[in-house]
């Protein structure tokens, strides 16, 4: 019997696996870390411009003129409410933590920044999509956005 030792890689090719396990690696570390600073550092501004959501990717201002907010109320996301946010389709769903675009359970569209179902607040746009998000004083919110787009 003859026995033959295999011809040693060439380690420039071990190389290459190096940037294919690293970038995927740092992606989810950066995605993740704007997940959590939105989640922590998230915060709602009412101006003369709009409503203001700051928070991780989804963040936007919608002009007063497109808020309904005579039609804005409290809710509870919870399970059994109509709001409750039934599809993702373009979001993040981590424990205690939801933002970005949604389907409802009553089929709406909406766009959420939400860490408590039970203080959330719902107001619906004339762009076609609802914002429900959950501050940290939902009632002081919730009277800042009827008195500053007082339209039906």
């Amino acid at each position: 019997m003859q026995t033959f030792e295999m011809a040693p890689a060439n380690m420039k090719a071990m190389w290459m696996l190096v940037p294919v396990l690293v970038i995927p690696l740092v992606l989810i570390a950066v995605v993740l870390w704007g997940l959590i600073s939105g989640m922590k550092g998230g915060r709602f501004e009412i101006s003369s411009e709009g409503l203001t959501l700051h928070g991780d990717l989804y963040g936007r201002t919608v002009p007063l003129s497109n808020l309904r907010g005579t039609a804005a109320r409290r809710v509870d996301i919870g399970s059994n409410s109509e709001f409750r946010p039934r599809w993702r389709t373009l979001g993040n769903a981590l424990p205690g933590y939801r933002s970005g675009w949604f389907r409802l359970r009553n089929g709406e569209k909406a766009l959420l920044f939400v860490t408590d179902a039970s203080k959330s607040v719902y107001v619906p746009t004339r762009e076609g999509y609802s914002i429900i998000v959950s501050p940290k004083n939902p009632d002081e919110f919730l009277a800042a956005v009827q008195t500053a787009a007082p339209n039906p």
